[in-house]
């Protein structure tokens, strides 16, 4: 068999060092210890973490692809520290199936928790793999299950409808998902985001809370308070660099071009304003950041589109 032709695929720059966190085992999964009785566990691609308590296990969000693996690394630590393994406790950080697609492989009598906005989403999703959380909450709640508390918060929409703050104070964690990728650019869009001015807002929100380590859902480590500001800088300079775009470059060669096909110019004209802003953050961040030279023209296309629609900036009025 002669081997895969990908002379045709476009080369990236090289991922940084820094943005690596630990080898998986045999089983395709890495457990490790936050602090004192919290753990994450990580395929390498996405993560979740588990606290151990006198009352038995609080889940922190199932990811499907880490599966039944959540539960061996719930018994592997258990094992080692001579604590329960029974998981009576699952928190949904919102309702998207791939943060939360394994929920139904623990047991139907687990107390499930979110926010109200999630129980309603999975109410309308009628997926059987998540089961809808029958515990809610509006805007803050503090859970003390087996001695120990967790603090939920709600500060509106942003990468989700319904995405929540979740901080373990006294394991000095914060995990928020889907708005930080320790070590690694958002995937397409902000990470698929719903709610860009949300999104630009959440990492001060996080950073408002005491903690040390941070746990956003995503690749293969652990994060630390500065990858949340690093985040919040490119961020930031991507929203910069789009409203100058939006300022500088012309529509009209577009609209030439295409004629009636207004549509065709529409695109070539976002089009290009998206790859002007992105450029010099690409520059900036590429090897600091990875994979920024991967999908940051994508993010400054849906930072800029928000800045034009839901802050008004190019709006122009017909005279």
């Amino acid at each position: 068999m002669s081997a895969t032709d990908t002379s045709a695929l476009p080369d990236y720059a090289p991922v940084p060092r820094s943005a690596l966190g630990p080898a998986l085992n045999e089983q395709g999964y890495y457990v490790g210890r936050v602090e004192r009785n919290l753990y994450w566990v990580s395929d390498g691609t996405y993560q979740c973490a588990f606290l151990t308590t006198s009352d038995g296990v609080v889940v922190l969000d199932a990811p499907p692809t880490i599966g039944h693996n959540i539960q061996r690394a719930v018994d592997e630590t258990a094992a080692a520290n001579g604590v329960s393994n029974k998981v009576n406790y699952l928190i949904y950080s919102h309702h998207h199936s791939d943060h939360v697609g394994a929920a139904a492989l623990f047991d139907k009598n687990v107390t499930r928790i979110g926010h109200e906005e999630t129980r309603k989403l999975l109410l309308r999703d009628d997926d059987p793999a998540r089961p809808p959380n029958e515990e809610t909450f509006q805007d803050n709640r503090t859970l003390e299950i087996g001695g120990e508390r967790i603090d939920l918060a709600y500060y509106g929409p942003n990468h989700s409808p319904d995405n929540i703050v979740i901080h373990l104070p006294d394991h000095d964690a914060l995990m928020l998902i889907d708005i930080v990728n320790p070590g690694w650019a958002p995937i397409y869009l902000s990470n698929l985001t719903e709610d860009i001015p949300g999104y630009l807002e959440a990492p001060a929100n996080a950073l408002a809370y005491s903690w040390k380590h941070f746990i956003g859902g995503h690749n293969g480590r652990l994060g630390t308070r500065d990858d949340v500001t690093l985040h919040q800088q490119y961020m930031a300079d991507i929203a910069d660099s789009s409203r100058q775009a939006i300022d500088t470059v012309d529509p009209t060669p577009f609209f030439v071009k295409y004629g009636e096909n207004v549509w065709a110019a529409l695109k070539g004209y976002l089009d290009e304003i998206a790859a002007t802003a992105a450029a010099p953050v690409i520059e900036k961040y590429t090897g600091v950041i990875a994979a920024a030279d991967v999908f940051t023209e994508s993010t400054a296309f849906q930072v800029m589109q928000s800045i034009r629609l839901d802050l008004g900036h190019g709006s122009q009025v017909h005279p």
